[in-house]
């Protein structure tokens, strides 16, 4: 049931186009969706009974916002550009860029032929995205040696080696005629866009001209050039009589879980297939019409020529949006691909289904076992921080982030203090959740649902006086408490810092411990990263009457100041140092390789 102020929202609801944002207790904007109608679908979510993700989502609304907008298009347009600004939890989200890389044929005097991650407006031509580096790698080296154009850097008065052996045309010693560049960039993108039999049929007639001169090397050359294209580029089995590149989509939904299946025609050929898997909130069609305009949106990412969708998207509205031909097949080999990506669209889910059954009590019902202890508004993001040392140096802080109850390695942050120069955890708290906080409200990142201290008290009242003296955030803060055998106990929550008790049997018990071993990990690994570099770069100028010259001397010598410690004392010695110094420098070093070999348990603040 909605509260009064939601009603009151509700029955002030235009019936107009437009972007609706649902947001939590913490004013987080958590889903963002479109409409025809807003007043029809805002009400839907609290007007009638829901499971799943679309449940779980109703649950946390405590207010919304709504953006009126023109037409159907505009709100479309509207959606995924708050999507990627908001990142809400409950959307459909995709990275950036693609990570995969691209054969791009360079816009310049003498072209060349590269594999580069990044694509510009430069005027390049771009081949790809191949999911596979090897197989680019190896495509671009077969057409160096096929059809080269340039290898060198350039004009250099003199043949380069690639000249020598035919990979490149000459630019380093003359100028190459621009008829000789765009024959051969005619025949590598007809080669790149699947029309690959002229250049095995080229390539079988140099080898028979090479073995009749018998250039029996050259011939063999040849022989592994043909098998090449056999073995990676012919053994994919052709699916279409035409060399259009294309991109195919399809789903299937079950429990409210959205499987969508992406097949890459290239070539002529099946090269690639991604499959992805969110449980979602609205119908199917729209969530994948949203999918596909954000999957074309991100860095790097090269339009085909045509797509294919199921009749029951609005191909229409994604065509003036991306300018692509978007299209349903009714019969023949696309009608068969479209089949065949919806079937193993199926197929992934009904498996992830047995998987999530065992992962939902460890995950998602863990993270609701802490918030409901805690008395505190349901949550999906942890942030823990934990403090490291040895005998008051190299202080250091670490960051780990659990969402849903699974660490989130690419959220993890680590700390150097910089204001703090001795075992003071007060200080070292401050300076860190000063630090985190500020940042995250300059870049208007999403703040977590809750924050854990590897600590007591202390280092609680520290995070709350930034945070609500300094910040006015009101993040709820807890600390994990361990017993007398160093293991987890409880969480300390609250004005008065009381001890609240988690069931030792709960998977709620076992996430706090997860994160707490996990945050001590973190820690400690990185403090001895920073303790190792210091003791290291530093050691040769601690040395008594070792000065720069000396040093740089060593260095030069030897490279490092392990080989430094190997060496004999007669080594130093030819480097005119005398013997004592020589002496003393060769014991300090060995001392500490044995100290870096044996660390020191770091000390925890």
């Amino acid at each position: 049931m909605a509260s009064e102020y939601l009603e009151h929202k509700l029955a002030l609801l235009p019936d107009l186009p437009g972007c609706y944002l649902m947001k939590n207790l913490n004013s987080q904007i958590i889903y963002v969706g479109k409409a025809k109608n807003l007043k029809n679908r805002v009400r839907s979510y609290f007007k009638s009974s829901h499971t799943g993700k679309t449940a779980q989502l109703v649950s946390e609304i405590v207010d919304f916002e709504t953006i009126i907008t023109s037409t159907d298009k505009e709100a479309f347009l509207l959606e995924i550009t708050l999507i990627q600004k908001h990142q809400p939890y409950f959307n459909i989200k995709l990275k950036r860029g693609t990570g995969y890389p691209y054969i791009k044929i360079t816009h310049e005097r003498d072209p060349q032929l590269l594999l580069v991650n990044e694509i510009k407006k430069d005027g390049g031509y771009y081949f790809g995205p191949y999911p596979n580096v090897y197989a680019a790698e190896e495509t671009i080296h077969f057409l160096q040696k096929v059809y080269p154009l340039r290898r060198c850097t350039g004009y250099q008065g003199r043949p380069c080696l690639y000249y020598h052996m035919g990979q490149c045309l000459g630019a380093c010693f003359k100028a190459v005629p621009q008829a000789d560049y765009d024959r051969q960039i005619r025949k590598i993108k007809s080669f790149l866009n699947g029309n690959v039999g002229r250049a095995e049929k080229e390539l079988h007639e140099r080898m028979e001209a090479a073995a009749a001169e018998m250039a029996y090397e050259r011939a063999g050359d040849l022989r592994d050039q043909i098998r090449y294209i056999e073995a990676t580029v012919e053994k994919q089995k052709i699916i279409s009589n035409d060399h259009t590149p294309r991109d195919i989509f399809n789903f299937y939904l079950d429990k409210g879980w959205l499987s969508i299946q992406v097949f890459f025609i290239r070539q002529a050929r099946l090269m690639k297939r991604e499959k992805r898997l969110f449980p979602v909130v609205n119908t199917a069609e729209e969530e994948l019409a949203s999918f596909i305009v954000q999957f074309y949106q991100r860095k790097n990412t090269v339009l085909p020529r045509e797509i294919l969708v199921p009749a029951s998207i609005d191909g229409e509205m994604i065509e003036s949006l991306l300018h692509v031909p978007v299209r349903t097949p009714q019969r023949g080999t696309k009608r068969d691909l479209l089949d065949m990506a919806g079937k193993n669209a199926r197929l992934v889910l009904e498996e992830k289904f047995r998987l999530l059954e065992l992962d939902e009590s460890k995950t998602t019902g863990a993270m609701k076992e802490i918030t409901d202890a805690l008395g505190i508004a349901p949550g999906h993001k942890i942030e823990a921080f934990d403090h490291s040392h040895i005998q008051g140096a190299d202080l250091v802080s670490a960051m780990v982030v659990f969402v849903d109850g699974q660490p989130n390695k690419k959220l993890y942050r680590k700390y150097k203090l910089r204001t703090v120069d001795h075992a003071d955890e007060t200080a070292s708290t401050l300076e860190v959740i000063r630090r985190r906080y500020t940042r995250l409200l300059k870049e208007h990142a999403p703040l977590p649902d809750l924050i854990l201290m590897d600590g007591g008290d202390i280092q609680m009242n520290a995070v709350k006086e930034v945070l609500e003296d300094e910040l006015d955030l009101h993040i709820p803060v807890a600390g994990m408490v361990k017993n007398d055998h160093h293991k987890t106990a409880d969480l300390l929550f609250g004005p008065a810092d009381q001890h609240v008790h988690l069931d030792p049997q709960s998977q709620g018990f076992y996430l706090v411990q997860r994160i707490q071993d996990e945050v001590h990990r973190f820690a400690i690994t990185f403090h001895r990263q920073v303790h190792t570099k210091h003791s290291l770069s530093s050691k040769l100028d601690t040395i008594p009457g070792v000065g720069p010259k000396t040093r740089n001397k060593l260095l030069r010598k030897f490279g490092s100041t392990k080989k430094i410690g190997a060496a004999e004392v007669a080594d130093l010695q030819a480097l005119g140092i005398n013997k004592t110094v020589a002496q003393t420098i060769l014991l300090t070093l060995k001392a500490d390789t044995a100290e870096i070999k044996n660390p020191r348990t770091p000390t925890k603040l």
